[in-house]
């Protein structure tokens, strides 16, 4: 059992899931040291397109950590700080399909028929989703957690989970890919994603397609912004923009909506999402210390992000009592 003579918890990674984790620790009386090797604006959540919705991802636990996100991302949609907008949108499919299951759970949901689609979609229903201009949210949060009087402590790459015993008998690893070196865990690797910043023509609502594929299309107003996506390629880690493959995203995003077909182009963003067979979020005793793990995401970790933060304050709770 982990030695209780160095109180509180660190929790390394500043991405979502690090912020979010630190602050559901810290909102319940536990001390916080968060710690990264970059600042959160430099991390792979800062890039993500960041429309809720269970995505690239494979685990039975999903649904319920994304209907306990999107309620705290509905509450958080009321303050003008927060980055977080309740959009009504749509998504569609090529084919006739059943909606997934969540989309029954969350406000708005009507099924629409061909008429109400954009051209070449002949299935699709509406809904409410949250969604998140993540650069803003990042800061919202990591000011939320200085006002609790945490603050990102930058330590440099961290080589092995022994190297934070010093600070910590319990440590919250919330390091995504990074994860990979770091435990190490060989079943993690890189899903490419690239997706566009345009300026916004109008947009009021979001458009994604159905079911998953390697070039998803999808529409996110974020204010004066747009987000146009994307892609989705296993195993593909180079994070240099493609010209041609923004080209191709923007193409089939005006074919949904012409109104972007001309919009300035403002940034050209590419994220590696975290993947592995199974979301890993689970204790582990290591003797002189316990490590949870936070890690895993796929395409979805604003999607999941409190949920899972609360299940791994839930892990923590049970060791420090």
């Amino acid at each position: 059992m982990a030695d209780n003579s160095r109180p509180g918890v660190v929790v390394l990674g500043a991405g979502v899931s690090g912020l979010t984790t630190a602050l559901c620790l810290v909102d319940a009386g536990i001390a916080v040291r968060l710690v990264s090797d970059r600042p959160p604006h430099d991390t792979t959540s800062a890039v993500a397109g960041a429309i809720w919705g269970p995505y690239a991802v494979n685990d039975d636990r999903v649904i319920d950590w994304s209907m306990r996100t999107w309620e705290r991302l509905r509450q958080l949609s009321g303050r003008s700080d927060s980055g977080v907008r309740l959009l009504s949108g749509v998504e569609a499919a090529t084919e006739e399909v059943t909606p997934p299951d969540w989309a029954h759970q969350v406000d708005g949901f009507l099924q629409v028929g061909p008429r109400g689609l954009p051209s070449g979609y002949v299935s699709g229903w509406r809904y409410r989703a949250p969604a998140v201009d993540m650069v803003t949210y990042l800061g919202f949060l990591t000011k939320c957690l200085a006002d609790r009087g945490v603050v990102v402590e930058m330590v440099g790459r961290v080589n092995r989970l022994d190297d934070l015993l010093p600070m910590s008998s319990m440590i919250v690893n919330c390091t995504g890919l990074g994860a990979r070196e770091l435990v190490p865990d060989t079943s993690l690797h890189g899903i490419r994603g690239q997706l566009l910043v345009v300026e916004n023509p109008g947009l009021r609502e979001f458009f994604s397609d159905y079911p998953e594929s390697s070039t998803p299309t999808y529409i996110v107003p974020q204010g004066d912004l747009v987000v146009l996506g994307g892609t989705f390629v296993e195993h593909a880690e180079l994070v240099d923009p493609d010209l041609h493959v923004a080209a191709e995203i923007r193409a089939r995003c005006a074919r949904v909506e012409p109104a972007v077909a001309d919009a300035p182009l403002r940034a050209i963003r590419v994220g590696l999402r975290p993947a592995r067979p199974r979301v890993r979020l689970e204790a582990v005793d290591l003797g002189e210390a316990v490590v949870i793990h936070n890690y895993g995401h796929g395409g979805s970790g604003i999607t999941m992000s409190w949920g899972c933060a609360e299940d791994a304050r839930g892990l923590v709770q049970q060791f420090l009592s």
